[in-house]
Order: C-alpha cells, then structure tokens, then sequence
C-alpha cells in the first residue's frame, strides 16, 4: 500500500509541567489548530480552554491507541511527556502509523531537565525508565562514582529503591529528588540512600543517583563470582562460565536458549551482556527454576524466561519455536535425542556450545563433533590446596565442550 503524500493528522507534542508557558510557537499552533487533544489526566490539568475536544487517556495505555486511530483525518494532539521518543510514547504510536500521518515537536525530557538542575554532563549519565520496571534494574549499573538519572512510577518506589541500594550494600549513595521539574511545583531534595525518605515525594519523580559504598559492583567482563548466585552446587563455575560466555559469543539484540539452566548464571550473564538481549532456560527441577528467577531478579535482568520441564518436551513448545535462538548452551540434560532434536530445529548460522563432565556424555560429543563439526576442546582447572603444612593443586573434574555452527 502507497503512503499518500499529504499534511500529518496527527502531531505528538512534547508537554512538561509548565503547560503552555514552555511551548515553541510550532507546538502552540499545533494546539490552537488542533480539532482533538488526547493526554494524560496530569497533562491535561495544565492546558488553558481550547476550542479542540479534549480526551483523557485511559490506563491501560494500549487502550487509548484504538481511539486514537479512530480520529485518522482530523487534525489531532497527543500531548507526551518531554521528548516522546526518549522512554516516551512515540515508538508506541509511530509504529502504528504511515511516516507521512504523524509529526513530533519534543520538548526537554526529564533526563535534560534533571542534568541541567544538578550540573551532570548528560552524555555521562545513565539513563532508565522505570516506570512499569523492577527497580532492581539498577543493579548492573551500581558501580561506584557513576551517575544515574532514573524515571520512577512515585514516591513509593523512590522509598523501594532507596531500599534496594542498602540491601546490595551501595547504602552510602546520595539521591537527588527531583520532582515536578519545570513546573510550578518544582522542587529538588537530596537524602542518603541508607537515611529515612520523605514522606512527601511528589509525582512526577525522577532519581538522580550518585553510586557510592562497598557494595559489590558486577565485572563487566563475563565470568561473575560465583558467590553472586544462589545455587545449590549445580552451577558453571567461575572460569568455565567465562569460558562459556565467549564461546557463545552473545551480540546485541541476540536470543539464548540455556538448556539444563541450574541457578541461571549463563542465562543471566548472557542478557548482562546487552540490555536488549533476549534468553529462555530450560530447567526440569522445580526448586532450581525457581532460583534461577530469583537469581536473575537480583541481577538487574528480570526479563529471563525460565520454563520447568524436560527439555524435549519444552523444545516441542509451539510458541519457542516461533522465536529460534541465535545460541545454545547444554549445561546440564546432555543425550543424543536432544542433540538430534537441536540440531533439526536450529537456523543456519545458530551458535551450540554444550559442556560435558561424564565419560559417556563426553563420547557423546566426541561422536557429534565429528558427524558435525566445530571444535572439541578438554578444560582442566586446578586450585591450590593445602597438603600437611605445604600446598598443592587440587584438581576439578575435567570438562569437555564443544562449541559448533549450525
């Protein structure tokens, strides 16, 4: 279908606590020559009397789209918070539309505003919307001396949050409260992580954060310790999770099957790796599913997707074969129908690294690396221990990978 070429209906028009004080001259055309007007109930409090129909949208926020779309060919607004592309509605709305029907006019997003109040170079910033997010995704964030700016829901989750840095034990950290900013009602407080909050945090709420205290930052380079997991001994280990984690070489935007998951700490060091990664673990024990969730909710990266079961019966799920990896890992559940049954789903190009320990799944590997191909490669660890009153190596069991291409 041809776009037609004609004036946008539809202008998403950054708004901010000043209401029309801090709109451009384009922005107050938009509105005065607008035949609806949609926003939110804390938007709409700001506008003056306008001769446009003015509509509330409605919570959920999907609910308000059909409507939305129902006015296609009037001239309409959709007042957005800021910048409309920056955490805001626009991909939401533009993705349902032509190029040519809609047109945005942003305003200073809250991270703009907030930067300017507290003199942080905002390209040195991190930036989070957490909104409609666990808090808990600060977490791989919380290195010292760094400084986030963080969109929370209210003052509740100010309070959470506050909380969640003193339980990682980063409870030295200096929160800026930033609240209404532009607007009449601004006001900006600074408190102490590990201190009691304000009672009185007004919504809008942004969090600038300065990361202090002796809390344990997470290495940016694959191979986490392994005390950071809640495991029951049924882990990848430090060094061969390292191992691991390059073998499989995880890419932005990439999704991870981890077969036999454990405590979830390839799955987890998998989606650290890019906030955009995707990754599913297949995990037949009740109790260690349930750690893996847990694990992976301290970790900053709630969005892994653990699923009990056999991994035969899981790989026969409709819905994940609609969503193929890009890599797999077998760490644990090892044996010749889940290679066949792999092997016959996977796309070209798909990355498999599987770990054995045992004689008989180590032939195993050794029969398919050499039907298959890749590479077949024998880890052997050691640790110093002590023997009497000197020291010798102690050593793990070996472990054989192979790691191929579909």
């Amino acid at each position: 279908m041809m776009a037609e070429e004609h004036a946008p209906w539809l202008t998403l028009l950054g708004w901010g606590e000043s209401g029309t004080a801090g709109l451009t001259a384009a922005s107050r055309q938009a509105l005065d020559t607008a035949e609806v007007v949609f926003g939110a109930q804390r938007h709409l409090r700001l506008l003056p009397p306008l001769a446009a129909e003015v509509r509330e949208w409605p919570v959920p926020f999907a609910d308000g789209i059909p409507p939305l779309l129902a006015e296609r060919g009037r001239r309409v607004v959709m007042l957005v918070s800021g910048d409309p592309f920056w955490f805001g509605a626009g991909f939401s709305l533009a993705r349902q539309l032509y190029d040519h029907e809609w047109r945005a006019i942003p305003a200073p997003s809250t991270f703009s505003l907030a930067a300017s109040r507290l003199g942080w170079p905002l390209q040195d910033c991190t930036c989070l919307g957490l909104h409609a997010k666990p808090l808990t995704r600060v977490r791989p964030y919380l290195q010292r001396g760094r400084r986030l700016l963080v969109l929370v829901k209210n003052g509740d989750a100010v309070i959470e949050m506050a909380g969640w840095l003193e339980r990682f034990g980063f409870g030295a950290s200096r929160l800026h409260l930033l609240e209404a900013l532009g607007g009449d009602r601004e006001r900006v407080r600074r408190v102490q992580a590990g201190d009691a909050m304000p009672g009185d945090i007004a919504h809008p709420v942004a969090v600038g954060l300065e990361v202090a205290g002796d809390g344990p930052a997470l290495p940016l380079t694959p191979g986490l310790p392994d005390e950071l997991f809640d495991h029951d001994g049924q882990i990848t280990k430090q060094a061969v999770r390292a191992m691991t984690l390059a073998a499989l070489a995880p890419r932005a935007g990439e999704r991870l099957w981890d077969i036999g998951t454990g405590s979830g700490s390839v799955a987890i060091e998998w989606l650290l790796a890019h906030p955009e990664n995707q990754a599913v673990a297949v995990e037949r024990d009740a109790e260690r599913a349930t750690r893996a969730r847990r694990n992976a909710d301290n970790l900053g990266v709630d969005w892994l997707e653990v699923i009990e079961g056999s991994a035969l019966d899981v790989l026969n799920d409709q819905a994940l074969s609609e969503q193929l990896p890009d890599a797999v890992f077998i760490g644990g559940g090892l044996s010749h129908p889940l290679l066949e049954a792999l092997w016959q789903r996977l796309p070209a190009g798909a990355r498999l690294v599987a770990n054995a320990v045992t004689l008989e799944s180590e032939a195993l590997l050794a029969h398919w690396q050499q039907q298959a191909g890749g590479e077949l490669l024998r880890l052997e660890l050691s640790t110093a221990a002590p023997i009497g009153t000197r020291r010798g190596w102690k050593a793990s069991y070996p472990i054989v990978q192979w790691r191929v291409t579909r």
